[in-house]
């Protein structure tokens, strides 16, 4: 029986250059939309990452003083695995990242230093999908990331950032969500699925702390899992989804 047209994932927008992710931690990009990352930068897109904090308090066993330059070391080299060479860390406490005013101040400054046409985040809802608890961090660094990117064109919203030399930019077009359990649209994963699960396991010490199971066994799992869930409402190809919302 053929899906009902409502639920079909439609293909995410391709008339754009540039994108920016913006996230809480190293590995929320990697667990959630890394296939589609390699996808856009192997046809010459370019995009770039901002992370809140670095990932300092996501260790058990490592001091945060320890912990937070391995896995600023993890993120770059697993970002490179999909094409990104642009990483950026904002310097906010991980674990207590607040929503409000300064944090939207510095997404707002990284979106008018990237001037992208597609900004990404993560899940900003208070559950994934009703099942699980979402943490805070990933609920303040979303709601921020889409409020930032109104902010980030409107020169009297953080005046300090103009006299800083970052002129407004109006250009973002999109704000794409993903691990959002109301997708709307989708990019073909196969050509980037196994540079995702070698871009995942860059964060191997982060994932043998979270695990007992092999890494890879982990990781080619869970991302493999989700691309064929997901494909199910996109014709059938394993795919990444987005809620995608338009400006």
């Amino acid at each position: 029986m053929a899906e009902p047209e409502t639920s079909r994932l439609q293909p995410m927008p391709e008339d754009w250059q540039r994108a920016l992710a913006v996230v809480a931690h190293p590995d929320d990009l990697e667990y959630g939309c890394s296939a589609a990352v390699a996808a856009w930068t192997d046809v010459g897109r370019e995009v770039a990452y901002v992370l809140a904090p670095r990932g300092e308090a996501g260790i058990d066993f490592l001091d945060p003083a320890a912990c937070g330059p391995l896995r600023e070391r993890e993120q770059r080299a697993s970002a490179a695995v999909v094409g990104v060479t642009s990483v950026e860390f904002l310097g906010h406490r991980d674990g207590v990242i607040e929503y409000g005013l300064p944090l939207r101040r510095d997404i707002a400054a990284a979106i008018r230093r990237h001037r992208p046409e597609l900004v990404i985040t993560l899940n900003h809802r208070d559950t994934w999908g009703g099942a699980a608890w979402n943490t805070p961090d990933h609920v303040a660094v979303g709601r921020a990331t889409l409020d930032a990117a109104a902010d980030a064109g409107n020169r009297w919203i953080f005046p300090e950032l103009t006299q800083q030399g970052l002129e407004p930019w109006n250009g973002v077009r999109w704000v794409a969500v993903a691990g959002s359990s109301r997708p709307t649209h989708a990019v073909d994963a196969g050509p980037g699925l196994e540079r995702a699960v070698r871009s995942l396991l860059e964060h191997r010490t982060y994932i043998e702390a979270l695990t007992d199971e092999d890494p890879e066994t982990h990781v080619r799992t869970f991302l493999t899992t989700n691309a064929r869930t997901t494909g199910e409402r996109f014709g059938g190809r394993p795919a990444v989804a987005f809620e995608v919302f338009g400006r």
